[in-house]
């Protein structure tokens, strides 16, 4: 190709890219070698394939040429972070105006950076990595895949003109923005959610997303509410005032605007009580807790004493049957022991041989010990090098990958395991219990992330009941989604809170008193506490997301405690309440006409409630009133 040298600059050039014309078929007609260039042209960047029979010299394996002002020189071992499976595509359709690619020759093009709208990354049967480019028409360019390599400098090549935008409901997904898209590139820089200059965010995700999703979704949330927008549907433009921004969560099919309408009356005055201190009174002879929800009150309402939690969580956690004797405890420890050690020693057999083969196993193993490797360092339990506490940790997330092998490992679970171990100190007991919390939270980590979305939604209907001033405020600020809340929620506070304060809260949670859902009345309670300082302020989208990200570790527990219950004694005494509301907080009975569906379910906890000496006083039955011992 002949180029004007003053229009023309070469950016990134390599060898060995495929262009496949049909993906389907493996007849070698269909795969096409080439090079795979970024070029400027006339100061516009694109990206370009060319059939290696249209070149007429011999190109170097890897070029890539530094930002002006950097030296303008070329490196070509470099190596920016990315995992190597890296690919392109995009499922997302746009209801705009085609800009055509350029093609010279029957299968060579030219996409100009600016007209990419999504990547999706993939990985061809044998290891081979593939990228499949989508235009802003909505048009996908055929597979190119890599059967050299080159996958991560082009992307960090790609980086220096557009931003991508990672989306959480399919972690191979990713949208490209340019560089000053509004909010996006101003959170990065005002938040300092890059580590330094030369890296960046998409870097950081591909190589570690759930860690990233800690440091960086409570911080910067747009990559989430791309999530929170149906791919392809058309009546969801990007917002008006930038179309290089997500749409916002109310324009959600089928979510519902929810404003109370009616007066919630006075917030109830809620007390503490002390921490769980009995435990033998509460067994019969036998060995059986003869008042289960007496119990779950009691440790609702303060906690547990230290030295029964190792007993009690074991309960909670659904490892021992609240009606179980001593000695069927003491056989079921026997049998779960077995149990086990028969898995545990399912992965520790496996050479490292066969481990080579086997890339899922293999991939967990990677990310349970780089996790565990700095999960609660602070906690003595888990300090220093060679601590055995660090061990029990890895080969209890090993063993549960055995247990559960289709979710596997996803990052965020050890930060669920440190405290149960830290309590039980048992490698056992720990497993089980955390079986019993997965259970209650393993859809956080599913890789649709419907779970999450679900209940972003569900706190957006809260709050809206709640505090429409201070909703209408966060929506004014393109904060309406509520996003910076995701970590709260996948994790269950775990990063916001101490250690100690955790236990405490866990234990509150696990008992599902007064209904399944008080995380998220938790997290209403934090919102609410900070009421003030948001609507009093001169916040903007940036400075409303540094500000709740700066309320770790700050936040009194007990305080936020007793909000959330007071919230919820102060929704549940409403007669008016609206239906939505009633079913995030289970407190809906459908009328004889209505059909029963899963959306509506009361939940176990209900049931409980139902039949404590509490319950039974109401007069109303959705109404929870509070004991105290």
């Amino acid at each position: 190709m002949e180029q004007n040298d003053e229009d023309y600059k070469l950016i990134f050039e390599k060898e060995g890219v495929y262009l496949h014309t049909n993906a389907k078929r493996n007849n070698q007609d269909t795969s096409i070698p080439g090079f795979i260039r970024i070029v400027e042209r006339a100061g516009i960047p694109a990206l370009e394939w060319s059939p290696l029979e249209d070149e007429g010299r011999s190109a170097p394996a890897v070029l890539y040429t530094r930002k002006e002002g950097e030296g303008g020189e070329e490196d070509t071992n470099f190596d920016p972070g990315y995992e190597p499976d890296w690919a392109v595509i995009s499922t997302v359709k746009k209801d705009r105006e085609h800009v055509p690619v350029k093609e010279s020759g029957q299968w060579a093009f030219s996409l100009p950076l600016s007209e990419l709208y999504s990547l999706r990354r993939a990985r061809f049967s044998l290891g081979r990595n593939f990228l499949v480019l989508t235009s802003r028409g909505g048009h996908p360019l055929p597979p190119l895949h890599f059967h050299r390599g080159g996958t991560r400098e082009l992307l960090r090549a790609m980086h220096r003109y557009i931003v991508l935008d990672p989306s959480p409901v399919d972690g191979r997904l990713f949208l490209a923005y340019p560089h000053d898209s509004g909010s996006l590139s101003q959170s990065f820089d005002k938040l300092h959610l890059l580590d330094d200059g030369h890296s960046d965010l998409v870097t950081r995700f591909i190589h570690d997303p759930y860690a990233t999703t800690f440091g960086g979704f409570s911080k910067v949330t747009n990559f989430f509410r791309a999530a929170l927008r149906p791919p392809d549907s058309p009546a969801h433009p990007r917002s008006a005032h930038d179309p290089s921004l997500p749409c916002q969560l109310d324009e959600e099919p089928g979510f519902e605007l929810i404003t109370c309408g009616v007066e919630l009356g006075p917030r109830p005055h809620v007390t503490r009580g002390p921490p769980l201190d009995r435990w033998e009174e509460f067994l019969d002879p036998e060995g059986r807790v003869k008042d289960p929800d007496r119990i779950k009150e009691l440790v609702f309402r303060g906690g547990i004493t230290p030295p029964l939690r190792k007993e009690i969580w074991k309960f909670l956690l659904g490892f021992y049957p609240w009606n179980s004797t001593t000695k069927e405890r003491e056989d079921l420890l026997r049998v779960k022991t077995d149990e086990y050690f028969r898995m545990k020693v399912q992965w520790k057999s496996v050479s490292e041989e066969q481990e080579m083969r086997n890339s899922l196993l293999r991939g967990y193993r990677n990310l349970i010990e780089r996790d565990v490797s700095r999960t609660d360092r602070h906690n003595t339990f888990f300090s220093g090098n060679d601590n055995p506490g660090l061990t029990l940790l890895h080969d209890v997330l090993m063993t549960y990958c055995m247990y559960n092998f289709d979710l596997g490992y996803v990052q965020g679970m050890s930060d669920l395991l440190s405290p149960i171990l830290f309590v039980t100190q048992n490698e056992v007991e720990s497993f089980w219990c955390l079986t019993g919390f997965m259970e209650l939270v393993h859809q956080n980590f599913e890789e649709s992330q419907e779970a999450m979305k679900q209940q972003l939604l569900q706190l957006s209907i809260l709050l809206k009941a709640l505090d429409p001033e201070l909703c209408d405020f966060l929506d004014s600020q393109d904060s309406g989604s509520l996003c910076f809340c995701f970590r709260w929620l996948l994790i269950w506070f775990k990063r916001e809170f101490s250690f100690e304060d955790i236990l405490v809260m866990w234990e509150a949670l696990w008992t599902r008193l007064p209904c399944e859902n008080f995380h998220l009345l938790i997290a209403c309670s934090i919102l609410q506490s900070q009421r003030g300082e948001l609507i009093g302020s001169d916040h903007d989208f940036n400075t409303i997301l540094k500000h709740i990200n700066e309320l770790t570790m700050k936040l009194d527990l007990q305080s936020i405690l007793r909000g959330a219950e007071a919230i919820y004694l102060q929704l549940a005494q409403c007669q008016e309440l609206p239906v939505k509301v009633q079913q995030v907080l289970g407190l809906h009975t459908p009328s004889s006409s209505e059909d029963s569906s899963p959306d509506l379910q009361a939940g176990d906890t209900q049931r409980v409630l139902d039949q404590s000496p509490a319950g039974a006083a109401a007069a109303a039955p959705r109404a929870y009133a509070p004991t105290y011992p």
